[in-house]
């Protein structure tokens, strides 16, 4: 009778993983056409105005709206949705190196730390304020505050966020995203705001990394070094804040079950979960030179493609309706916060005697 579960565990992993197989091949097939569908993009304007991620978001959506997916399909989409989401958040430790931190100096990276912190507070409370669900409030600051859809990625599982409130905080921040790429330019030229001001103003406001580059490139090749500069050093807030948000959600999950809290190192990772903690072990040795860059260069690529396969997922789960009733306030909220992150960081940019 012991042995039993030796016979049985091979053919209950087989059973498992066919289970997953049709609705992860679904997955990829929406990742395959958002990637097509970028690559066509870029071919006719030069740009992609709407990024892979996004776009697996609108056509798993537009196929959740079409077709409503048998049971047979969940396992694999949720498995795509969940694991494969973490997974990718665990990798992008890899791409992460703390000496940027050095390189930036100590009142900017003091002035960025704290209008991360503003932001997301602020963001947090307005949401609050116009009566959207403390999870999609969540999503949205960390979204607008760090790193757009990268950090409502990050953040979605460790705060068991909703689908739908997951895919309404993407579309939302994407949209005013590639408006305030637009915008940017003409907005550092009226404040009168040079090549290195402007640049800064793009690290602190713009979503994603490659924005930061097409809002800055206007401004000069200076504006376009510091905005990088600055960007990453906020890309780096993502690791401290997901595991703030790790060690608050395990607090109130285990608050009935453990109500005194050891402050050990293996009461704090109990509350952690694995990927974040692999996510820190990641960052720490690309930190300390043990990461070839060919790995960390394969570790990005991976994590960014698993991260698209995983948006098709949840865009697969969505609700369009949903989506639509939360529209107004989703709009205001982001619209407002949006505006504070830019006044923040004007005085940020002001207090480190940035030009």
């Amino acid at each position: 009778m012991a042995t039993a579960p030796l016979h049985t565990a091979p053919s209950t992993i087989m059973q498992r993983g066919s289970g997953l197989l049709p609705g992860i091949v679904l997955c990829a097939a929406v990742t395959f056409a958002a990637l097509t569908a970028q690559r066509i993009e870029v071919a006719l304007t030069g740009r992609a105005w709407l990024e892979a991620l996004v776009l697996a978001i609108l056509i798993g959506t537009a196929v959740r709206t079409a077709w409503s997916p048998a049971e047979r399909w969940q396992a694999g989409i949720h498995f795509s949705a969940k694991t494969l989401l973490e997974l990718a958040v665990a990798m992008l430790g890899a791409t992460i190196s703390l000496g940027a931190i050095v390189g930036a100096g100590a009142p900017l990276v003091a002035g960025i730390v704290a209008a991360v912190a503003i932001s997301i507070t602020a963001s947090f409370t307005l949401g609050r304020l116009f009566g959207l669900p403390r999870k999609l409030a969540m999503l949205i600051a960390c979204g607008n505050a760090i790193c757009g859809n990268s950090a409502i990625a990050a953040v979605a599982p460790v705060i068991d966020a909703e689908s739908d409130d997951v895919a309404a905080s993407i579309a939302f921040t994407a949209v005013l995203g590639v408006a305030v790429v637009l915008l940017l330019p003409l907005i550092a030229h009226v404040l009168g705001l040079g090549q290195h001001g402007g640049g800064a103003l793009a690290g602190l406001t713009v979503y994603a990394v490659p924005q930061v580059l097409a809002a800055a490139a206007p401004l000069g090749v200076a504006a376009v070094q510091l905005g990088t500069l600055v960007k990453l050093v906020r890309v780096l807030m993502l690791g401290p804040v997901v595991m703030t948000l790790s060690l608050i959600m395990g607090r109130r999950h285990g608050a009935e079950r453990a109500p005194v809290a050891s402050h050990s190192i293996a009461s704090i990772t109990r509350f952690l979960p694995w990927f974040i903690l692999a996510f820190l072990a990641l960052a720490a040795a690309r930190s300390l030179g043990l990461l070839p860059e060919v790995a960390v260069a394969g570790a990005g690529q991976l994590a960014g493609l698993l991260t698209i396969v995983s948006m098709a997922a949840l865009g697969l789960g969505v609700d369009l309706r949903s989506v639509a009733a939360a529209g107004p306030r989703v709009t205001a909220v982001v619209t407002l916060s949006l505006v504070i992150l830019g006044a923040v960081a004007l005085v940020v940019i002001r207090l480190a005697g940035i030009a």
